[in-house]
């Protein structure tokens, strides 16, 4: 049975499409099958891996609304042992067609469990928002990974993602844990860089990940070539940051 990690966080622009993607590129080139599930209306981790949009003939959106069979929505990327479940726009209306159906807040859950079996681990890329549509995403999780960048508004909303987990757990999904916190983007020049990182630190514990992301612009630039940074720039210090927290990661599941 894989397993099944969402990332989130409310606060756009943090780098959770790029942790996503990149962590789950780099667990398959470590021999695990994994799955990319675009949660995001926006599809950056569609894009970012080289689909067009208007390519896209089934997505997520058809999956979840249209009872789409997952095996006929899912896409090989180009990395080996890699899957993407993409997003289009349609998934924009999503939140709204969600409220009129059963169950709504485990439909990407019963869509999931189908493909469990097939995949190590599976990846949710959620929204930039706490709807229905990351409601889903929790529901259907066993653990969250929560990236926060390192500067002065980070802490800001973050007291909101964790109500709504913890609200999440208590009425949807008892099993569903807090993998970490890994911080993004982060400047080790810049002092308050480092003062947020001690805030996060005093606030999360030991469930913040030793691994932190540097801001580089080669992890900013692979998205437009359609590709993960280990295929972009392997050298550069963001694919070696990404390497390194996917090898945290495992070595979390072991313990």
């Amino acid at each position: 049975m894989g397993k099944i990690v969402a990332f989130s966080n409310q606060k756009g622009g943090v780098g959770k499409t790029t942790t996503c993607v990149n962590m789950a590129a780099y667990l398959a080139q470590k021999g695990y099958k994994c799955l990319i599930v675009d949660l995001d209306p926006q599809g950056n981790a569609t894009s970012g891996l080289g689909f067009a949009k208007s390519d896209v003939k089934s997505s997520v959106y058809s999956v979840m609304i249209d009872e789409t069979p997952i095996e006929e929505a899912v896409y090989k990327t180009c990395v080996d042992g890699l899957d993407i479940l993409p997003s289009t726009i349609d998934l924009a209306g999503a939140e709204v067609e969600l409220v009129y159906i059963k169950d709504r807040e485990h439909v990407l859950k019963n869509v999931l469990n189908v493909a469990r079996s097939s995949y190590d681990f599976i990846t949710i890329d959620c929204p930039p928002s706490l709807g229905l549509l990351t409601i889903n995403a929790l529901s259907a999780a066993d653990t969250v990974i929560i990236p926060i960048q390192s500067e002065y508004y980070a802490l800001e909303g973050l007291s909101q993602l964790m109500n709504t987990i913890k609200l999440v757990t208590k009425h949807l999904n008892p099993n569903l844990k807090v993998e970490g916190v890994v911080l993004t983007m982060n400047d080790n020049r810049a002092i308050i860089s480092r003062q947020i990182s001690e805030e996060i630190k005093k606030y999360f514990g030991k469930s913040v990940f030793e691994t932190v992301i540097p801001r580089n612009i080669r992890l900013a630039e692979a998205p437009s070539h359609g590709v993960p940074i280990m295929l972009h720039d392997t050298k550069c210090s963001g694919a070696k940051a990404y390497l390194a927290f996917t090898e945290e990661f495992l070595s979390r599941q072991k313990k």
